[in-house]
């Protein structure tokens, strides 16, 4: 049987030097890894900015020559038959955007349903920003507006809070506690820029950063924030770790 996984992450590719050029980093190198395939196959879904076509070619020449690279659009209708398309991929990776738009969407075409199959079956789930905070309960977001608002009708596939962009975005940690602390937000997991966690199943194993030269002391890291005795602890994992 296959291991239901999904890379929660605040990165996955990386400027490759050339202006609106990309390239996978290390965290989109693991999920290709993970498929056990030379060339796995790969299908984007950019719901959460409305499938914006510059993000979508960015995203098919980041891949060019190492992967068979699909998408599925939503605007304005299905690109294709979304349960063949999705369930037929080796990896769905999600980008950022919206992630309230993103859950309205997919749940009118029925998409939402689809990524638990998928899911089960043993296609990697993957993606950045929105498409991590999807994963889960839910997490912190200005799909809303400048001021960051909880958001609490994830999939769930992650019985978890989460937390992205971490370490480059003020108000993240502050309201990421304060949601866990009232109660708005289960135990959570947060990722800084370049990093992700690996979760198998629904257990988080391990962090995976998109470089392998990170300070593991300063450098960029993912946290467990849960409430303890009444108060929020933090507990840091340096890129590279297990967890629990």
């Amino acid at each position: 049987m296959a291991t239901p996984r999904i890379l929660a992450s605040s990165g996955g590719f990386m400027n490759n030097g050339v202006q609106g050029v990309m390239r996978p980093a290390g965290i989109f190198k693991e999920a290709m890894r993970l498929t056990g395939k030379d060339r796995p196959r790969v299908c984007f879904v950019m719901t959460a900015t409305g499938d914006d076509k510059n993000y979508l070619t960015m995203s098919y020449e980041a891949l060019n020559g190492v992967a068979d690279v699909c998408h599925l659009s939503l605007f304005t209708q299905p690109t294709a038959e979304i349960e063949e398309r999705l369930c037929g991929s080796d990896i769905i990776w999600v980008g950022g955007g919206s992630v309230a738009n993103l859950l309205a969407v997919w749940r009118v075409h029925g998409v939402d349903e689809v990524m638990k199959t998928a899911w089960e079956k043993g296609v990697i789930l993957g993606g950045v920003s929105a498409g991590s905070i999807c994963w889960h309960m839910g997490g912190t977001t200005d799909s809303f507006g400048p001021e960051l608002k909880p958001i609490t009708n994830g999939l769930n596939l992650l019985p978890y809070g989460n937390g992205v962009h971490y370490d480059s975005e003020a108000q993240r940690r502050p309201l990421l506690h304060s949601l866990v602390a009232d109660g708005t937000l289960p135990l959570s997991y947060a990722t800084d820029d370049r990093i992700a966690i690996l979760y198998e199943g629904t257990e988080p194993v391990r962090v995976i950063a998109d470089r392998d030269d990170y300070d593991l002391e300063t450098g960029p890291a993912a946290y467990r924030i849960e409430l303890v005795g009444g108060e929020v602890v933090e507990t840091r994992y340096a890129a590279g770790a297990n967890i629990n």
